[in-house]
């Protein structure tokens, strides 16, 4: 389950910036990408806009969402802590510190 919720995350997430980008800023952005006009050419500016506003708003919304499903997900995860640096020993890892004596031959 948290693999597939991870995986829409991810995918959402890149909708999201793909779709910010193709917004029309005073930089131009991503807008000129699909040939001359880009985007312009199937949809009106108001169209285009609102089109644009509408999926951006729901991605986020999907974007939020996962975020807090993710993060209700793994808070299960804390109590059973796998790191190494949890895990007490029993015995103590240092070598025994006493010389020993040389073997004669």
């Amino acid at each position: 389950m948290g693999t597939v919720l991870l995986v829409v995350h991810l995918i959402v997430a890149i909708f999201l910036v793909a779709v910010i980008l193709l917004q029309r800023s005073e930089g131009g952005a991503l807008n000129g990408l699909g040939g001359g006009s880009g985007a312009n050419s199937f949809l009106t500016a108001r169209g285009k806009g609102n089109f644009l506003t509408r999926l951006t708003a729901i991605l986020a919304t999907i974007f939020i969402l996962t975020s807090i499903s993710l993060s209700i997900y793994h808070k299960g995860f804390e109590q059973r802590s796998n790191s190494i640096l949890d895990v007490q020993t029993s015995a103590p890892s240092v070598p025994n510190a006493e010389p020993q004596a040389p073997v004669a031959d």
